[in-house]
C-alpha cells in the first residue's frame, strides 16, 4: 500500500479566485474544496479578481492612456488640453504622478497574477507530471484564461496558427465564455428571440484595420451589457497575456503582435459571427455560421495573400528552438503596457514596435530573391557543366575512332605493302589506286609482251575492310586474250625467279600458280606466311 501511494501522482486543486472571496462565496452557498476530502491533494489559491475589478481597471487604464498619451481618444493634443502639466510639459512631479496613476488601474498587477497561476499550472504538469485541476466561481473567465495560457505555455503546437485557432475554439467558444455578455456581441433575449436580425454577409472586402473608436481601444458595448453589470473585458485581458509572453519568448511564437491585434479588432468588431452570442448552443441556433463570415477565414486569406511575408507572421519564429514547455521563472512575469494595441490611438509614434520586424521581413524578402537567383544560377552552372561533361564524351569517342581508324589505315597500309612484296618477289611491279583496284606489270617478259594485270582485295564476299582473323584473296586477271595455259607457262616456266633448275617450285605451299579458268589465282594468307619457308631476301627493305 506504501508503494501504490508512493507512486501516485499528487492532485492540485487550483482555485482562481483570492480566499477571502472562496470563503464569501461559502457564506451564500457557495463554497470551496478541502484537501482532506481529496487523496494526496493540494489547494492553492491564486487570488485573481472578478470580472467587476477587471472592468474596472480597465477603464482606469484607458483614462491614464487618455489622459497622458500624445494624443487623446478626441483627436485633441493632451499637451494642449492640460495646459502642460503632462509628462511632456517638462514637470517631474506630473511624470511621477502619471506612473503612479498607471499603478493604480492595477491593469499591469491582473496580468501579472494570470500570468502566474498559468506558470505555476504548466510547471506543475511538465515537471511534477501532476494532475491539475482549474475553478473560478463561475468556470467560464479566469478558468478559460488560466487553462488556456497553460495549454499555450505546455504545448508548441498552440503557438502556431492553426493551434491558436484550435486553442480558442476549444477552451473559449466550445467551452462557452459569454462573449455577449463581457463584450457586447448580438445576444438572444430572455424570451428566446433574437434581440437582432443577422444579414447574410461576406468576410470580404473588410478593411484590415477598424476604425478608430471613440473609447481608444473597445468599442462601447450595448445597453444589455452595461444594463446587466457582466461587461468585462476577460477576452481582451487574455489576449493582452499572450502579446507578454510573445514578447518574452519572440522566437517560440508563430504570429506576431499585429496578428494578436488584427484578431481582437475582428472579434470586438462584430464582423464576424464566431464569438456571436454566449454558447455554442445559441450560435447553432441562430445559425451563425451560415449567415456570417468567418474570423478563421479571413485572416488566412490575409495571411496567404503575401505568404510567409505578412505582418501577422513573426519573422523570429524558430519552432526548433523552443519545442518543448515554456516555463517563465517568477522574475521574468513583468508585464508592460501592451503598445501596439493601447497605445496605437494616444502615442502612435511609440506604438511602432514592430519597424524591426518589417526591417526583417524587408531581409527575408531580400534573401529570398537572392536565394532564387542563386538556385537559378546553379542550375544554369549545372546545365552547362552538364554539356561540358558531354562534349567532353562525344570528343572522347571521337579520339577513339580517330585512333581505331588510324589503327585500321596503318594495319591496310602494312598489309598492302606485305601484298606488294609477295608480288614482287615473283618479277612484277604494282601500282593500287585509291579506287582500291591495282595494276601489275609482268617483268622479265621474253616476248615483249607486256600484259596489264588487274588485281582486286576482297574479304567474304564484296567487303573490302580487312579483317585479321579472315584470309585476304588477291586475284590477277590478264587483260590480253592470251590462253590460260600460256600464261601459266610464262610465269611458272619463264618467269618466276623461285624455279629450280629442275623445273621445280621453290614455293610449293603458296598455292601460287593454279588453272581453274582463264584465271591466275594468287592466294595470300597472311596467317599462313609465317608458316612459309621464305629466304628474308624476298623482303628487302627499301
Amino acid at each position: 500500500m506504501w508503494k501504490l501511494c508512493k507512486s501516485s501522482r499528487k492532485l492540485y486543486i487550483a482555485d482562481a479566485r483570492p480566499r477571502k472571496n472562496a470563503l464569501a462565496n461559502g457564506a451564500m452557498g457557495g463554497g470551496s474544496e478541502s484537501s482532506s476530502n481529496y487523496f494526496q491533494s493540494e489547494i492553492v489559491f491564486f487570488g485573481i479578481d472578478n470580472i467587476h475589478a477587471m472592468r474596472e481597471s480597465f477603464v482606469r487604464l484607458r483614462e491614464f492612456i487618455d489622459t497622458h498619451g500624445r494624443t487623446s481618444s478626441d483627436g485633441m493634443s493632451s499637451f494642449l488640453r492640460h495646459g502642460g502639466s503632462i509628462w511632456g510639459g517638462g514637470n517631474l512631479s506630473s511624470m511621477s504622478a502619471s506612473v503612479s496613476t498607471l499603478g493604480d488601474s492595477g491593469w499591469l498587477l491582473h496580468v501579472q497574477n494570470v500570468l502566474a497561476g498559468a506558470a505555476w499550472i504548466a510547471a506543475r504538469v511538465a515537471m511534477e507530471k501532476a494532475s491539475v485541476l482549474v475553478h473560478c466561481s463561475d468556470g467560464w473567465d479566469r478558468t478559460s484564461q488560466l487553462v488556456s495560457l497553460a495549454n499555450l505555455l505546455l504545448d508548441p503546437y498552440y503557438r502556431t496558427f492553426r493551434g491558436f485557432q484550435a486553442l480558442v475554439e476549444k477552451d473559449w467558444l466550445a467551452f462557452g465564455h459569454p462573449f455577449s455578455d463581457r463584450v457586447g456581441t448580438p445576444s438572444i433575449s430572455g424570451s428566446g428571440n433574437v434581440s437582432f436580425e443577422l444579414s447574410r454577409q461576406s468576410s470580404t472586402g473588410i478593411p484590415s484595420s477598424p476604425m478608430r473608436q471613440p473609447s481608444g481601444t473597445l468599442p462601447p458595448a450595448p445597453s444589455h451589457a452595461h444594463s446587466s453589470g457582466n461587461y468585462s473585458p476577460i477576452f481582451l485581458q487574455w489576449a493582452d497575456c499572450v502579446s507578454q509572453l510573445l514578447r518574452m519568448y519572440p522566437f517560440a511564437f508563430e504570429f506576431s503582435a499585429a496578428f494578436l491585434v488584427d484578431f481582437l479588432d475582428c472579434m470586438l468588431s462584430s464582423r464576424f459571427g464566431n464569438f456571436f452570442f454566449n454558447s455554442e448552443k445559441e450560435r447553432l441556433q441562430c445559425n451563425v455560421f451560415e449567415s456570417c463570415g468567418c474570423l478563421w477565414a479571413y485572416l488566412a486569406d490575409r495571411r496567404a495573400s503575401e505568404g510567409g511575408l505578412h505582418v501577422h507572421c513573426n519573422p523570429f519564429y524558430d519552432p526548433l528552438k523552443y519545442s518543448g514547455p515554456l516555463l517563465p521563472p517568477a522574475a521574468a512575469l513583468a508585464p508592460t503596457i501592451w503598445p501596439q494595441f493601447h497605445l496605437r490611438w494616444a502615442c502612435p509614434e511609440e506604438a511602432h514596435s514592430g519597424e524591426i520586424e518589417a526591417q526583417c521581413r524587408k531581409i527575408i524578402l531580400k534573401n529570398s530573391e537572392m536565394q532564387k537567383a542563386k538556385e537559378v544560377a546553379e542550375r544554369k552552372a549545372r546545365e552547362n557543366t552538364n554539356a561540358v561533361q558531354s562534349l567532353h564524351a562525344e570528343l572522347r569517342r571521337e579520339k577513339l575512332l580517330n585512333i581505331s581508324a588510324m589503327n585500321t589505315a596503318k594495319r591496310i597500309t602494312k598489309e598492302n605493302t606485305d601484298i606488294k612484296r609477295a608480288i614482287q618477289s615473283i618479277g612484277c611491279k604494282i601500282h593500287i589506286s585509291s579506287s582500291g583496284d591495282c595494276i601489275v606489270d609482268i617483268e622479265n617478259n621474253p616476248a615483249g609482251a607486256h600484259p596489264n594485270l588487274y588485281c582486286s582485295s576482297r574479304q567474304g564476299s564484296s567487303s573490302a575492310v580487312i579483317n585479321d582473323k579472315k584470309d585476304l584473296y588477291v586475284s590477277v586477271t590478264e587483260d590480253d586474250g592470251d590462253d590460260g595455259n600460256d600464261v601459266i607457262g610464262r610465269i611458272c616456266d619463264s618467269l618466276c625467279p623461285f624455279r629450280t633448275k629442275d623445273g621445280g617450285c621453290r614455293w610449293p605451299n603458296g598455292g601460287c600458280a593454279q588453272l581453274g579458268s582463264q584465271f591466275v589465282g594468287l592466294k595470300a594468307n597472311f596467317d599462313a606466311f609465317d608458316q612459309l619457308s621464305i629466304d628474308d631476301s624476298y623482303f628487302k627493305p627499301k
